[in-house]
């Protein structure tokens, strides 16, 4: 750069540093001194701006001088001609998690409103779109948007607030915001944990009814990213489907929108935790069958820790849950493995009662009166008592009608059979029930 070129910039910035101290340097170097600009410019090293550039930014600032100099933004579009249609769109970057204990879950969503101002139409031959950021958002109109099923709610202000506004000129307006809702999901936990979901997101307007404000579904108004990213641990997401309803309340008819997520519940976690802990209890209860009836310190141990086991599952899988007052499925199979626990400890107590007054040989007076209560109960004059057979004479006798001959030191042997066979039966009805039913 020569000197005259040093000259010019020196005398330039010398000039622009008193217009500064004025308050006009956008106002002296944007409209009287563009040659000025160009040479500033120049010196900085830095690309001059075009002059239809510069147009292009005096136009779109005295669009919005125009278009704001006169607006109302406390009174809708059309107000006392017709209702202001507003339609909607929503785009979901992600679900979850879901909480089944407090009953909610989280969204991130994309909330696009789209209505038409009249006021805000414009002729611009060279901008028909204005882009516009967050600042403008204050100064226009806009629809009291609320949702009803929402528990708490936050925009995202990072790096800056992540709102969008577009103004055509015809005056559509398009108003986009991100934002973050817990929003609130009755569960009915009645076939937990193979439950199945709809959760809604229900949004409408606040103070108009609907003869100010009415609410559309655009085409393809939902749409959703990749499910990969999403957070939901223990469901799947089976669909959406959004719906257009109506809410009578004494304030008016308000437009009602609501868009519900279909969610399934991953069995997974719960099979690994719950219910094969509580099918191999079960099983190992059944192994004081196989163990000697004398053995009393061996199976009684076996018998109160597979109960206490069982105590401590049914606890866990409860907190899963919340505190609901009907019986869910995996409550009805956690009680029948206590049941089948409970039955086999004591089967052993009749088993080990019955065995000891077996061998204990009873008084000849106690037996012979015994034996002439009874008589007249046996059919073939042997001596019985109660339901079961406790001795040899009884084995070749009849038993009264209806009775069944039971050994009770094959007590055991019978135990082996019906345990497994009746709690195989028990699953198979309680998976079909609950999977297929």
């Amino acid at each position: 750069m020569d000197s005259s070129a040093n000259g010019s910039c020196y005398q330039l910035f010398s000039l622009l540093e008193s217009t500064v101290e004025e308050g006009a340097y956008w106002q002296y170097t944007l409209t009287g001194h563009f040659n000025s600009y160009t040479l500033l410019v120049a010196c900085a090293g830095l690309d001059p701006l075009l002059p239809s550039e510069l147009s292009h930014q005096e136009d779109a600032t005295l669009i919005l001088n125009n278009l704001l100099k006169e607006y109302d933004k406390t009174l809708r579009p059309d107000i006392g001609e017709k209702p202001t249609v507003i339609d909607v769109g929503i785009y979901i970057n992600s679900i979850g998690p879901v909480s089944s204990i407090d009953m909610e879950y989280q969204i991130d969503i994309i909330f696009a409103q789209t209505w038409v101002d009249t006021r805000l139409r414009y002729n611009s031959s060279s901008m028909r779109i204005l882009t516009l950021n967050s600042n403008m958002v204050g100064l226009i109109w806009l629809p009291d948007t609320i949702f009803r099923n929402s528990k708490n709610a936050d925009s995202h202000w990072i790096t800056t607030p992540n709102q969008l506004l577009r103004i055509w000129n015809n005056g559509k307006i398009l108003y986009t915001l991100r934002m973050t809702i817990n929003a609130e999901c009755q569960l009915q936990l009645h076939n937990f944990p193979m439950d199945e979901h709809s959760c809604p997101l229900v949004f409408s307007s606040y103070g108009y009814p609907r003869d100010e404000i009415v609410y559309k579904w655009k085409r393809n108004s939902v749409e959703t990213s990749d499910q990969k990213y999403w957070r939901l641990y223990q469901f799947d997401f089976m669909g959406l489907r959004n719906t257009t309803d109506l809410l009578t309340t004494t304030a008016g008819d308000y437009v009602l929108m609501t868009v519900y997520f279909d969610l399934s519940r991953r069995m997974g976690y719960f099979t690994i935790q719950t219910y094969i802990p509580c099918i191999l209890t079960v099983v190992l209860s059944w192994v004081s069958f196989w163990i000697k009836s004398d053995a009393t310190p061996a199976r009684t141990a076996l018998g109160i820790t597979t109960v206490l086991t069982m105590t401590t599952l049914s606890t866990v899988a409860r907190n899963s849950i919340p505190r609901v007052s009907y019986v869910t499925a995996m409550d009805l199979f956690v009680t029948v493995c206590f049941m089948f626990v409970f039955a086999a400890m004591i089967e052993y107590a009749m088993l080990n009662y019955y065995s000891y007054s077996i061998r204990r040989p009873p008084p000849k007076k106690r037996m012979v009166s015994l034996c002439l209560n009874l008589k007249l109960s046996c059919l073939d004059g042997k001596d019985c008592k109660s339901f079961f057979c406790c001795y040899e004479e009884c084995k070749e006798g009849g038993w009264r009608k209806g009775r069944i001959h039971v050994n009770i030191r094959e007590l055991d042997a019978y135990s082996r059979v019906f345990f497994p066979t009746s709690f195989l039966l028990f699953n198979i009805v309680y998976w079909v029930s609950y999977l297929y039913l």
